[in-house]
């Protein structure tokens, strides 16, 4: 879901269009390349043959084959179309024509298309048409339970449809709110020895849910197409194993499009430590994402900003001197210390109220998680 919100950014920042196009029976377009045999379908047996069986020459709904060979099938066909396949995302395309630009994400039978030329996007919508049974949905609205709404130099994503699906399956899901990252990531832990107070906190946050199904995540045009990351960590947050838990997010001059949390995988032994490996695990994604912007033509021309709270692991990343206290992490270190000597990478020192990543990983008073928030872009349409 990153490339796909990095996408609506995108479009947010440049003023483009999204569109949608959904293949029909799209595992049943792949080529197998494997030797497989199927019985003859039952009633349709060749008369005297019936203990014969099919070479399948085609995939089908079921075959473990199916996906790979629907996505060999399409990568082929977009390769021919004249388009380049992102280095960092396999099922992120993008095609230039002199100062025209149209990217392609595709995600397994639905194809995400925006650029910035309407003719180009039309003539490729017929191109695939012809090539595959298709639907043209026309400018996105829904998808993967996201409703998305577009403007002039703005794009609204929510999920108030899901949001009331949820009040009757007693459900939950974040892929557009992560202001209830933290709460589903701690009930998550207790979902095989629940009781009734976890119930009660379920209940509290679905009522929270219901409260605010309107909100979403607005991306807007900003003033500089920047990418910046935010981390952050609390300290042995969990009891039970004392590890701590670690978030990020970023944004691309408006809303936020990617954010992660997670327990660290090691028990951190001081509050440095726990905002050190924060931080190289903000340092990984934001390697990433400045590959995909790469591929797409929109480099990141200086380095992404990773702004963390935590002075002394900042000083850990830009010191040299080798640390005992460090020496059990060593390999986060020297990851951490070559991105910024790369020019790729850079922490920078935030206070503690300014750093919104604390929505994330840690339970906030209400006045402190409502401005938070707002300041992650989450908001009514």
């Amino acid at each position: 879901m990153d490339t796909i919100r990095l996408l609506f950014a995108i479009a947010a920042q440049k003023d483009w269009k999204l569109y949608q196009l959904d293949v029909k029976s799209a595992f049943l377009n792949g080529v197998l390349q494997e030797e497989i045999y199927v019985e003859q379908p039952e009633g349709c047996e060749k008369q005297g043959e019936g203990n014969k069986v099919y070479l399948l020459k085609k995939a089908l709904y079921g075959l473990k084959q199916a996906p790979r060979a629907w996505y060999s099938k399409i990568d082929e066909h977009l390769l021919s179309l004249g388009f380049l396949k992102s280095l960092s995302e396999s099922t992120l395309y993008v095609k230039h024509n002199g100062t025209n630009i149209l990217i392609v994400s595709l995600y397994v039978d639905d194809l995400l298309v925006t650029g910035n030329n309407a003719d180009h996007i039309q003539n490729f919508k017929w191109e695939m048409m012809k090539m595959f049974e298709m639907i043209d949905l026309g400018l996105m609205s829904y998808f993967l339970g996201i409703e998305i709404k577009q403007g002039q130099g703005e794009v609204f994503i929510c999920q108030k449809k899901y949001a009331k699906e949820i009040l009757k399956k007693f459900k939950m899901d974040e892929s557009t709110r992560p202001d209830i990252l933290n709460a589903v990531s701690i009930l998550s832990r207790f979902m095989h020895c629940a009781s009734e107070l976890h119930l009660k906190a379920t209940k509290r946050v679905i009522r929270y849910v219901e409260g605010t199904s309107d909100f979403g995540v607005k991306f807007t045009r900003g003033k500089e197409f920047k990418l910046i990351g935010f981390s952050n960590s609390d300290w042995g947050g969990s009891i039970d194993d004392m590890r701590s838990t670690l978030g990020y997010y970023f944004t691309l001059s408006s809303g936020v499009f990617s954010w992660s949390l997670k327990k660290q995988e090691i028990v951190a032994q001081s509050t440095a430590e726990a905002e050190f490996i924060a931080a190289t695990a903000t340092a990984n994604q934001a390697l990433w994402l400045r590959k995909i912007l790469l591929d797409l033509d929109l480099e990141q021309k200086k380095n992404t900003e990773i702004l963390v709270d935590n002075k002394a692991a900042i000083a850990i990343s830009h010191n040299p001197v080798f640390y005992k206290k460090t020496k059990h992490f060593n390999i986060k270190l020297f990851f951490l210390r070559e991105v910024q000597k790369s020019g790729e990478v850079i922490l920078v020192y935030c206070k503690t109220e300014d750093q919104v990543a604390d929505i994330l990983t840690k339970p906030l008073p209400t006045c402190k998680f409502e401005f938070l928030r707002s300041k992650l872009g989450v908001c009514n349409s």
